[in-house]
């Protein structure tokens, strides 16, 4: 049912994000425990990380069934991916960005409880774009070589005109 593929959607999607997720913090903590970088910095580099794992995910797991036949519709999707998640990276990093310079909440607890947040808002927005113009069904992509044959109209074809001879000289009318 529709509801149904909806559900395993969101699942698949939740798996890869929790993923993705893990990979965010993971990678966040870790450069800013080894280096001295600034926070948003920091969260922008475990951001990127996290996209691209996150596009193998969505790309080989979630959206497997999606795939696209040629390399440019491939070329494509990744150009809409990186696109809607460079968004993604300002609407979770700007979170970050307010409550640390703005609120000065710069301690390990706040900035990781700001990334949840970021990370939680940004995850609506990916959803929805990721669903509606990156990994589309491939029912919105289908052009008439693509349906199947019950679908696809046939083709306007005049019958074939068969010419009637002409009469023979001999003044008969009946056709031959």
């Amino acid at each position: 049912s529709r509801g149904g593929k909806l559900y395993r959607e969101i699942a698949k999607f939740g798996m890869v994000g929790a993923s993705g997720f893990v990979v965010n913090l993971a990678v966040f903590n870790l450069i800013r425990t080894v280096t001295d970088w600034q926070t948003v910095r920091a969260s922008v580099l475990a951001t990127v990380v996290a996209i691209l794992s996150n596009y193998l995910g969505l790309r080989y797991f979630a959206y497997r069934k999606r795939a696209e036949e040629d390399r440019n519709s491939r070329r494509k999707e990744l150009t809409l991916f990186l696109f809607f998640s460079a968004i993604g990276l300002v609407i979770e990093n700007s979170v970050l960005y307010v409550t640390t310079y703005g609120l000065g909440w710069d301690g390990t607890l706040a900035t990781n409880v700001s990334k949840f947040l970021g990370i939680g808002v940004a995850t609506l927005f990916r959803f929805w774009s990721y669903r509606t113009w990156v990994f589309r069904t491939a029912g919105s992509r289908r052009t008439a070589d693509s349906l199947p044959e019950a679908v696809v109209p046939d083709p306007v074809v005049p019958d074939p005109v068969v010419p009637y001879p002409e009469p023979a000289l001999s003044g008969s009318w009946e056709r031959t």
